[in-house]
């Protein structure tokens, strides 16, 4: 039992296929046509009986009988009987069928749909326990990225699977569509070995068409109409449907899961599937799509109740070539921007002429160009604009969008903030002939004081100085300013996104500093200012949480920053082409800082590419640098020559970033070149004005030198982690303490601390410290004890090899879960079979998943497969 394109036909006929050399095998295929005529499908074996007899159970029974025996022509071979699209059977079909497994006459495999369900007398059988139901469900997640493994030759990242999976719906026949019609489009590329989405996956393909086209030819007419006035509509009042097409009918589509009911009131429809419904749409000539929408709007009492509804009864109107009033273009853009329908929300924009409204709505063009990766003519779009909107919290959000796209050019903020401010002068709306503050003005040195801004200020010039000194990495100055705006009253219109800006840039500031805990608390603060910036044209949920799940990682906090990632991906899967990166990025270095660097590596390259398609914080050169290291770390020579150049030719990102990142490409050149030059250069930048003043991140460049093997920052560390929040910090601050103390059992107890607080990779280390003093000392068996735990710490870490003081895991070895499965039973002695019978899947699919496993492992047979596995 399986809804349609799950499997079920292909898994009937792979049976028959597996059995047709042992059984006689027949088939039935029920017909939605011949659903109301007793006996239908069973014509071809009826043909001999008279127009009485043809409608007699009995008769018939008799008649199938004899051609069963016809066909077994003497002899003892058993009988298959091969029913699909079972829930079309008549009821005396059916019961015919069920008399023959009653009678042991034959064996049955039906396929059939849940909805509306097998006729009666086959349902009975299951009840009866003389039938098994095997219910097909659509693919999840782990499976679609199995079938993707397999398919594809190349690694295929989180992104690109959960795109795929989302837009399939887990629907066996839409995937093969989908990624036929991708890579034929391009729209699904190789990039670097990894396969990337250039685009959103075609709705319009030949394969997607034909399914779509063979699926609508099968219905009824009304039930055509029915599919096409939802999907031309959708989210669309279950009420207006019915009222046009009848109650029963949307019934019965909605039992069929053709359509689905949305929650809430009223009720709504939608297609099942997004894509499908889209494929539908394009499915529609003009001329009958028109007639449609004024059969819709002739059932409506009033415009859809919802913002995507008359965002999708804006989209029709325009498809149709009917004019559309310009209030309701432009909040239908700004609903499709919101989205992340790019295309929608230019095509709509663009219409808007009106003086008032136009500033908005090329602001929101800027941002649809903005989300594709095209900033030179997002910046050009705001330049033309961002003077013109008038109102102040629109104001702000598209000041900062037009700052943003200058950046993804390579533009300095100090630049663009000089250069924003002559233009407000110009404008007006700035005073005086210099865009110093007063204080510095006179003395020519900048000053911090907390009166500035005046609040008194235009908020442009308050907006522009808050970039300046997060830009400063200058927690003490953004302190104050942010404390003043937040304590203004009445608050003005801007104040929200002032708040929100300040208070991130804040948290940003002072995790660097090494006040984490402190940095955690803005970053919450600037989360709570979001509810209220959400219908404008820039990006403050990304911007706020990049910050926010910095700030986590800086203290250590890792569980707390995969949830903010996860609880984004899930609510906010449509900015996926465009903030996907970013969001890789930060789960990369996030394993990366727990020393789970295979795992980093196996995030990070995809990351890397991503942001190669689309940068919208300014990440690449950041990502380039950590894949960098994380490659050389691995040995993968090709790869880190490959990201060093990319690291090198990347434009420079925030100052912030900028410093980690030349530090993690400096460690990068060392485990390369392994003489001393790399080291040298993390030393001398940690000498710096700009790295002395960020404790927080002067803490984490001693780590890199720690991981190298440069144990001479050992003493340095306590001092420093003394004065640095957070629980990463204490425990890194510990390790040291005890590692100088050369105490085998602190730093044995040490260790078993560190690992159950989640710094694994501490542990190691001080498991591996405490086994060379123990053997120094010759306490033997406990410094083999030390050595079996540190060991363990290894295998969790996912590192398998160390080489003197530089890590040197084995290449990255990836596994999917029903690989690990079968490896697992394989090396408990079961045979393929046996391994077949346990997970339910045939020998085939068991000799294919161990042979690429021994070819990812390097083995040759079963027989090494235990001795490569990670211990």
């Amino acid at each position: 039992m399986a809804g349609p394109g799950i499997g079920k036909s292909a898994l009937a006929e792979a049976i028959t296929e597996r059995l047709s050399p042992e059984m006689i095998v027949l088939r039935i295929h029920g017909s939605s046509s011949l659903s109301g005529v007793p006996f239908g499908v069973l014509t071809p074996y009826t043909a001999e009986l008279t127009a009485e007899d043809s409608v007699s159970p009995v008769a018939v029974l008799r008649s199938v009988w004899t051609y069963f025996e016809k066909l077994k022509n003497g002899k003892d071979t058993p009988l298959l009987l091969v029913v699909d699209d079972a829930h079309h059977l008549d009821d005396a079909s059916a019961g015919i069928v069920a008399d023959m497994i009653s009678a042991g006459w034959a064996s049955v495999v039906a396929a059939g749909r849940p909805r509306p369900g097998l006729p009666q007398p086959l349902d009975q059988l299951w009840y009866d326990g003389l039938a098994d139901r095997v219910d097909l469900r659509p693919l999840n997640r782990e499976q679609i990225e199995e079938v993707l493994a397999h398919i594809l030759d190349g690694t295929v990242p989180a992104g690109t699977v959960d795109s795929i999976w989302s837009a399939s719906g887990g629907n066996p026949r839409i995937l093969d569509a989908l990624l036929h019609d991708a890579a034929e489009q391009g729209v699904l590329a190789k990039r670097n070995g990894i396969w990337m989405l250039l685009g959103p996956l075609p709705s319009d393909g030949a394969r997607l068409t034909a399914v779509v086209s063979k699926d609508l030819l099968r219905r009824r007419p009304e039930e055509q109409e029915a599919l096409k006035l939802v999907a031309l509509a959708e989210p669309v009042s279950r009420k207006v449907i019915e009222d046009i097409c009848g109650a029963e009918l949307v019934r019965t589509l909605l039992d069929q899961q053709t359509l689905v009911e949305g929650n809430g009131s009223p009720a709504v429809l939608r297609v099942w599937n997004a894509v499908i419904g889209e494929a539908v749409r394009k499915s529609v000539s003009v001329s009958r799509s028109l007639q449609l929408l004024e059969k819709l709007r002739a059932q409506q009492e009033a415009p859809p109740s919802s913002a995507e509804g008359r965002l999708r009864a804006a989209e029709w109107a325009l498809e149709c070539g009917l004019k559309v009033a310009e209030p309701e273009l432009l909040e239908a853009a700004a609903t499709a921007i919101a989205g992340f329908r790019n295309r929608s929300a230019r095509t709509m924009a663009a219409r808007v002429q009106d003086p008032l409204l136009a500033p908005r709505a090329r602001a929101i063009q800027a941002r649809a160009l903005f989300n594709e990766a095209h900033y030179a003519e997002a910046a050009n779009a705001l330049d033309r604009c961002w003077l013109e909107v008038t109102d102040s919290s629109e104001a702000a959000h598209v000041l900062l969008l037009r700052i943003a796209a200058h950046q993804a050019l390579g533009q300095p903020v100090a630049a663009i903030v000089a250069e924003s401010r002559e233009l407000l002068r110009q404008a007006g709306l700035l005073q005086g002939p210099s865009s110093a503050r007063p204080a510095e003005a006179e003395s020519g040195t900048p000053s911090h004081s907390p009166a500035y801004p005046d609040l008194g200020r235009p908020w442009q010039d308050q907006m522009l100085h808050l970039l300046e000194l997060g830009e400063a990495g200058d927690h003490n100055a953004l302190g104050e300013v942010v404390q003043d705006i937040r304590g203004r009253n009445p608050a003005e219109p801007a104040d929200d996104a002032l708040r929100a800006i300040g208070l991130a840039l804040h948290s940003h500031a002072l995790s660097a500093a090494g006040r984490g805990v402190q940095g955690l608390d803005a970053a919450l603060l600037a989360a709570s200012e979001l509810p209220t910036l959400r219908d404008g044209v820039f990006f403050f949920n990304e911007f706020v949480l990049g910050r926010l799940v910095m700030d986590y990682l800086a203290v250590g906090e890792w569980e707390s920053a995969e949830r903010e990632l996860a609880n984004y991906a899930k609510e906010q899967a449509a900015g996926a082409a465009c903030f996907n990166g970013g969001v890789q990025l930060l789960r990369g270095y996030s394993l990366l800082r727990q020393g789970r660097i295979e795992r980093a590596y196996q995030l990070l390259l995809p990351a890397v590419e991503a942001l190669r398609l689309n940068d919208p914080l300014q990440l690449f050169r950041f990502g380039s640098s950590l894949g960098f290291y994380v490659a050389a770390r691995l040995g993968d020579a090709a790869q880190a020559a490959r990201l060093e150049l990319d690291y090198k030719g990347a434009t420079t990102g925030t100052p912030a970033n900028e410093l980690l990142a030349k530090a993690y490409a400096a460690a990068a050149a060392e485990y390369v070149a392994r003489d001393g030059k790399g080291l040298a250069s993390i030393h001398t930048l940690a000498t710096t004005s700009e790295v002395s003043i960020r404790e927080g991140m002067n803490l984490e460049l001693l780590a890199i030198c720690w991981d190298l093997g440069d144990h001479s920052v050992i003493p340095l560390v306590p001092a420093l982690a003394g004065k640095v929040e957070g629980r990463w910090a204490a425990a890194l601050l510990t390790l040291a303490r005890n590692w100088e103390s050369e105490d085998a059992d602190a730093l044995m107890d040490s260790a078993a601390n560190l690992e159950a607080s989640g710094f694994v990779n501490l542990a190691r280390e001080s498991y591996a410290r405490a086994s060379t003093v123990l053997e120094q000392s010759g306490e033997r068996r406990r410094s083999r004890q030390a050595i079996a735990l540190r060991e363990k710490c290894d295998h969790e870490l996912g590192e398998r090899f160390r080489e003197g003081h530089f890590i040197a895991a084995a290449p990255a070895v990836h596994l999917t879960r029903r690989e690990q499965d079968i490896v697992e039973l394989a090396v408990q002695g079961l045979t393929d079979r046996e391994i077949a019978q346990r997970l339910m899947v045939s020998v085939r699919t068991v000799e294919g998943h161990l042979y690429r496993t021994y070819v990812k492992l390097g083995v040759r047979s079963r027989d090494e497969l235990a001795s490569a596995l990670p211990k």
